[in-house]
């Protein structure tokens, strides 16, 4: 009987802290989803290697008080490693990609184009993490892929778009980096707080795009307004140290290729942030396009909600 209550005990603990884990999930999504719109707007006034210049450093600021408790930190080799990854797929290669995609789509598009991470992080955890990939996760994410392309192909130019086509590509590059950045830090989550993690990013971020933003506004005046700086504190305060803080927190008590699934929540929120914020309108081929993106996702999901009720 003791044995019974103390499975019992144990599965409320899980149960408890997967919720907490859910909610960690939800913010950072919806606050990842604001990030396009913030992004966009930046992008009007400054260059993107000059507004990732000016994110990353405003969130390095947030960290300078903690700087000394991390120096206390030991590495190992294979810790460093992953370290190098993360920086290296996101905010580096990541956040390249993403600041020229809203350059040439539409925040909403772009925002569809992210729903395609689950399914690439499943994959590739598949591969490194030797997480289970059923046939069914393979076939929607070929049915994700191709609605990805018809959005993008079927998309047309407009003040908010001069070239989807490029713009979707640069995106999905983005999503690429993204699926590493996730599995770097489901290893790193395990020796290393979230809050060191995101503070890695921020600062290794800051050092690399302060040359980018050197070269790029060379000789070009300086036409920053309040407006913009104020994007720019909400991306580098609210985005990057409360978003990434709580995805890394959310990646510390949930599998990566399970926590990657609440991506799919980012271009619901972008699509409705971007038409109270920007205008953005999806045509009706792009919602059809959408669809299949989804439909996909939903495909890959249902092994695992049969599971679930096998084991219940």
């Amino acid at each position: 009987m003791a044995h019974i209550f103390s499975k019992r005990d144990y599965g409320m603990k899980q149960e408890r802290i997967d919720l907490i884990g859910i909610v960690f999930l939800l913010i950072a999504m919806l606050t990842w989803a604001s990030s396009f719109i913030a992004l966009k707007a930046v992008l009007g006034v400054l260059g993107p290697m000059s507004a990732m210049f000016g994110r990353m450093t405003i969130a390095s600021l947030c960290f300078v008080y903690f700087i000394k408790q991390f120096s206390t930190f030991e590495f190992t080799k294979k810790d460093i490693k992953y370290i190098l990854l993360l920086t290296f797929f996101e905010p580096c290669l990541y956040f390249i990609f993403e600041a020229k995609a809203l350059q040439l789509t539409t925040a909403s598009q772009a925002g569809m184009i992210t729903s395609m991470m689950p399914l690439m992080t499943a994959i590739a955890a598949s591969f490194v993490l030797k997480e289970y990939l059923s046939k069914r996760v393979v076939i929607g994410s070929a049915l994700a892929v191709a609605g990805a392309v018809w959005l993008s192909l079927g998309a047309q130019s407009s003040e908010h778009a001069t070239n989807p086509l490029l713009g979707n590509f640069l995106e999905f590059c983005a999503m690429v980096c993204g699926t590493w950045y996730a599995i770097s830090v489901r290893y790193l989550s395990q020796r290393f707080s979230a809050l060191f993690l995101t503070a890695v990013q921020a600062f290794v971020g800051t050092l690399f795009f302060f040359p980018l933003a050197l070269w790029e506004s060379w000789g070009v005046p300086l036409n920053l307004s309040w407006e913009a700086l104020g994007w720019l504190c909400y991306l580098g305060i609210v985005v990057t140290l409360g978003g990434y803080g709580m995805f890394n927190l959310a990646l510390s008590r949930i599998e990566a290729s399970r926590a990657s699934v609440f991506v799919n929540l980012i271009p619901v929120f972008t699509v409705l942030l971007a038409y109270f914020f920007l205008g953005e309108v999806l045509s009706q081929t792009e919602m059809m396009a959408s669809f299949v993106i989804f439909g996909g996702i939903i495909i890959s999901q249902l092994p695992r909600f049969r599971a679930k009720e096998k084991l219940n």
